[in-house]
């Protein structure tokens, strides 16, 4: 069994000093007992009341920014209201962070905000989507190009905890697993002559699938190699952690293995980071399987 490391936060008031920054980086959770993000009463009810549909084709509720529109409600649903509820926790957790973390801030993407209605211990989905097996985030409809998926979380459940299982992080798995699950072999592929050459004209095509990086398409396989993988499920040394009602976290998703093993009602707001941001970009996952390839594993220039 290994610990989670959770590192509270009570003031909130001013940026953290760079032992939080280190912290975070390496994968432990910054927490907060009591979330400093607040909703109106009425919305927090709002929330609380909604029955989407197990059928719904979206894994939750998501509000996309960039498009200020919201995605997976169910027909019949009060889409306006919940697209206003969740700007708002996106704004405020945005100025929250730039406050808390900003050298994070200069330059970084605010992504997708989720509302996740469903109860998630027994939750019906295929392999590569279940929450509740061990992963390391990566997003195949949204690649990085090696920059760090950040995630803050709500619990918005009054009554009962969100219980998450977390296991190694990443460059622990990456040495283990990366070149067993074919990671490194994919990367190198994809950032040779021939992978640039088809990710080049694959762009002028508007083909998105095929124009990840190198590091996308690894992170991606990796993302999968792990759900799949019986033994790493079963056998991983892990940590069991309750989140209580009302309380909030930050981590790295993409360093930290983890899954959710039961929970219904929390709030999550993602954002990517630029590694070169980092307090210490070495440990950035891209760090670590470009130094496993051998080569740069990016698009940058």
């Amino acid at each position: 069994m290994i610990v989670v490391k959770l590192v509270p936060i009570a003031d909130t008031s001013r940026e953290l000093g760079g032992e939080f920054y280190g912290r975070l980086e390496a994968g432990d959770v910054l927490y907060f007992e009591r979330s400093p993000i607040e909703l109106p009463r009425e919305d927090t009810e709002f929330l609380l009341s909604q029955r989407q549909a197990g059928s719904s084709y979206y894994k939750n509720i998501a509000y996309r920014p960039a498009e200020d529109r919201v995605t997976g409600l169910d027909p019949g649903g009060d889409g306006e209201r919940m697209r206003r509820i969740l700007k708002s926790y996106c704004d405020q957790t945005a100025g929250l962070l730039s406050k808390l973390l900003a050298r994070y801030s200069n330059g970084w993407r605010v992504d997708f905000t989720s509302f996740r209605p469903f109860e998630e211990a027994g939750r019906a989905l295929a392999l590569h989507a279940r929450n509740d097996l061990l992963h390391v985030d990566a997003f195949p409809t949204r690649p990085t190009d090696g920059d760090r998926i950040l995630r803050f979380f709500t619990n918005l459940n009054p009554a009962r905890p969100r219980v998450w299982m977390t296991a190694e992080a990443f460059p622990e798995l990456a040495g283990r697993y990366a070149e067993e699950g074919g990671i490194v072999r994919l990367a190198r592929q994809r950032a040779g002559p021939a992978g640039r050459v088809t990710a080049k004209f694959a762009r002028a095509l508007g083909l998105r699938q095929f124009t990840a990086s190198p590091y996308d398409a690894a992170m991606h396989r990796f993302h999968n190699f792990l759900k799949e993988n019986t033994e790493f499920q079963e056998k991983a040394k892990k940590a069991r952690t309750e989140f209580p009602p009302g309380s909030s976290w930050i981590v790295f998703t993409d360093m930290l293995s983890h899954a959710v093993l039961s929970g219904q009602f929390a709030l999550e707001q993602t954002f990517i980071i630029p590694y070169r941001a980092q307090q210490r970009p070495e440990l950035a996952p891209v760090k670590i399987l470009e130094k496993l390839a051998g080569r740069p594993l990016t698009w940058r220039e």
